[in-house]
């Protein structure tokens, strides 16, 4: 380990570092606060976790955080897992429980203990204040100078709770080779003695952390770019149990922009739906979608848009990662999920519309949805727009007319339909190009454009004035029900 007045650097990388120690296999991991849903910012840093370690043949790993109880709830566990599932990004193994850990936390605190690497502070929580408010009162930053960093034993009072505190290096600078970033330095006396066990002997997050990438032989750590100023104190940590027992390697850490609104300020509700549940349940868009989208979020292969998982695992590099905030654009988002809908297999799709469009009709038959599904997804932008346009299939007669449909229906559209049903009444065929053929020439006869029959046709048996191509709304229906529909609305 480098003397404190030392310049030091983090981020070699593990895989080719062959110099300082063997090669070591790719091991990336996330770990999410149980303390809400999934985020969209969360769900991008697990994808990019996933897909380096899957470019370079590793492990990607899931840890949950759970060590703030108050906050931590098992239904935001099952929130995060079943979002992450549905990405397709859980992990290699089973999941890790920080807060199931602490024992082995508390003891790696107590080495550093013992070592010389982290000290006893009895300092109460009033003299902190004072000494916070004497700071801001000379207008100077608060730096920790505990008397207690030095003590011997023989000085401990026995009446008095402490805390544990590292100590921090006081000379030097660090430097950090982010993968992303760049090199980032930070002067020693910016890092502060920070706690690293409670006074109830609980740890903290910023010793849990490193003490679990370690058992859990991370080698890379990705996560969002607030984080830097944690990977300086955490690396003090890191470095003073190398010098202990050895073994514990500085990991190559890529700290990556946030994500913010089309207006550039940090992504918060105002933006839209901020949990992966939202865009799948509330919005109806399709899991391999969203991932096309969060991997394109910072990150892109020349001027390809569409881009599928296994040419994302090939292509993908952290070190190709925007250093710059990339902007969330929902317009994008829904145009590409649309381009996702249209090449989703049908049958797939007719599950997922089958339960959002029980909700509008009184029953659904899913082969029939999925026989439509061709001609109702050409327009549709997300599965709800699938349910909407998929309603007239299952609609109950009399059909209920919106507006615009029963303002077309005047008296010589309605005398127009009833010479339609009898036309069609004696059509051989009952499929799209046979009902074309039927039906255009009586426009001709009649001497009106075809859309002067295509309209109160589609206003009769779709009750809308919009729906997919005419001849197949009326394949679709079926010759019985589609000869009803116009029937109720024809003129006697």
């Amino acid at each position: 380990m480098a003397s404190e007045t030392d310049t030091v650097s983090a981020g070699s990388n593990p895989a080719t570092d062959a110099g300082n120690r063997p090669a070591a296999r790719v091991v990336t991991r996330f770990a999410p606060s149980p303390t809400g849903f999934l985020h969209i910012g969360g769900a991008r840093t697990a994808l990019f976790n996933w897909l380096y370690a899957r470019h370079h043949g590793g492990t990607y790993l899931l840890r949950i955080e759970d060590t703030d109880r108050a906050r931590s709830t098992d239904a935001a566990i099952d929130a995060i897992f079943d979002g992450l599932n549905w990405l397709g990004l859980g992990g290699d193994e089973e999941p890790v429980m920080q807060f199931a850990r602490s024992d082995r936390h508390a003891e790696v605190a107590h080495q550093l203990l013992a070592a010389g690497h982290a000290y006893r502070c009895y300092l109460t929580q009033e003299e902190l204040a004072e000494r916070r408010a004497k700071a801001q009162e000379e207008r100077r930053p608060f730096r920790l100078d505990s008397e207690w960093r030095d003590a011997t034993p023989d000085t401990w009072p026995a009446d008095r709770g402490y805390v544990i505190r590292v100590k921090s290096p006081r000379d030097g600078q660090t430097v950090i080779d982010d993968a992303v970033q760049g090199t980032i330095t930070v002067q020693n006396v910016e890092i502060d003695d920070f706690i690293i066990l409670r006074s109830d002997g609980t740890p903290t997050y910023m010793l849990a952390v490193v003490v679990d990438d370690h058992d859990m032989g991370v080698t890379h750590v990705i996560r969002g770019d607030d984080h830097i100023n944690n990977a300086f104190r955490q690396l003090v940590v890191i470095r003073a149990m190398d010098a202990i027992e050895g073994g514990w390697p500085d990991p190559v850490y890529g700290h990556i922009p946030l994500i913010h609104g089309a207006d550039g300020a940090k992504l918060s509700k105002r933006h839209g739906a901020l949990g992966v549940d939202a865009y799948r349940d509330d919005m109806g868009l399709l899991p391999e979608a969203v991932f096309n989208y969060l991997l394109r979020l910072g990150w892109g292969h020349g001027d390809e848009e569409i881009i599928s998982r296994e040419q994302a695992i090939e292509w993908f590099d952290i070190a190709d990662v925007n250093k710059g905030a990339s902007r969330f654009d929902l317009k994008k988002l829904l145009n590409l999920n649309g381009h996702y809908i249209r090449e989703a297999d049908d049958a797939r799709l007719a599950s997922l519309v089958a339960p959002r469009l029980a909700a509008l009709v009184p029953a659904v038959d899913e082969a029939k949805l999925a026989k439509a599904m061709p001609v109702l997804k050409v327009r549709a932008a997300d599965v709800n727009e699938l349910a909407k346009g998929a309603v007239f299939l299952f609609a109950q007669r009399p059909l209920p007319l919106d507006e615009k449909a029963a303002n077309l229906l005047t008296h010589d559209a309605r005398a127009i339909l009833a010479k339609v049903v009898a036309r069609l009444a004696d059509a051989p065929e009952w499929t799209p190009d046979a009902l074309e053929a039927t039906v255009k020439p009586m426009a001709e006869e009649l001497g009106v454009g075809l859309g002067k029959i295509a309209q109160p046709l589609r206003a009769a048996l779709t009750g809308q004035t919009t729906s997919p191509g005419i001849f197949d709304v009326l394949a679709l229906l079926g010759k019985e029900e589609a000869l009803a529909r116009l029937q109720d609305h024809a003129a006697g």
